[in-house]
């Protein structure tokens, strides 16, 4: 026992309890609702019930909007938070479908706010990703998600991200210099796929496609071990199609 508490009998804060009751109640209706309803619903003193909306109000976890009471930003973010991660497992499990069907470790990447995020990636033990042994983030150029993700660009903004992550040979099969990586580029454009060979990680090849999310730049990539180059494009393919039938309904509800 420590403080008068057992593991059986903590101590919970009356308080607390009474504030989360009182936002499960104005979480109950959409529009809102007005002080004495949810003093009613809740089954608390409306003097209480006025000092808990005061208090959840200045802390912006509710606003009052013509005479009832809704959720404020504080509320509306964590809810965020609780919905995009329900998403990811969401697309983890997606992955995980589509990596066992293919026999590869498969990926979901975006490029958000100047930088290469992978997202979701499958972790089967007889199919392991690449390891991540230089940030994705600053390598971009060598790898099939990040040629994918920078080919979606406009000029400008690809122009920007590689004057902060400029071309460096990474393996010795790595593009040696930006204009070598502007005509993979467009090549990745025109075919509507990257493949990659020993550019990022020696022993394993990549491919990736974009997908459509929106206006984000987006990408579903697979990895096999080298040995398996001869099965890249079938897998790729077949991934396109997996990615037309489900996949690009998870990766968009995910990466707004």
């Amino acid at each position: 026992m420590v403080n008068g508490e057992s593991a059986s009998h903590p101590t919970l804060i009356g308080s607390v309890q009474r504030a989360l009751r009182l936002l499960e109640a104005v979480g109950a209706h959409p529009d809102g609702a007005p002080a004495k309803q949810l003093a009613r619903e809740i089954g608390l003193p409306l003097p209480t019930t006025y000092h808990l909306l005061r208090t959840l109000t200045h802390e912006g976890y509710l606003r009052r909007e013509n005479g009832v009471f809704v959720f404020g930003e504080a509320a509306e973010a964590i809810g965020q938070v609780g919905a995009r991660r329900r998403q990811r497992a969401h697309i983890a499990e997606a992955l995980a479908l589509a990596g066992r069907e293919l026999g590869a470790a498969v990926y979901f990447a975006v490029y958000r706010e100047g930088e290469v995020e992978v997202v979701a990636v499958t972790d089967e033990p007889g199919r392991p990703p690449v390891e991540e042994w230089v940030d994705f983030r600053t390598t971009a150029h060598a790898h099939a998600i990040g040629q994918c993700l920078l080919a979606q660009l406009d000029e400008n903004s690809r122009k920007e991200h590689l004057s902060r992550y400029p071309v460096q040979s990474i393996t010795p099969f790595s593009v040696r210099s930006e204009d070598d990586l502007l005509h993979r580029l467009h090549t990745v454009r025109r075919g509507q796929v990257a493949f990659e060979h020993q550019e990022y990680a020696l022993g394993t090849v990549c491919a990736a496609i974009p997908i459509q999310v929106g206006a984000a730049a987006a990408a579903l990539a697979v990895s096999l071990p080298v040995a398996e180059l001869h099965r890249l494009r079938n897998v790729t393919n077949r991934l396109r199609k997996m990615a037309e039938a489900t996949l690009t309904t998870l990766a968009f509800s995910i990466s707004i």
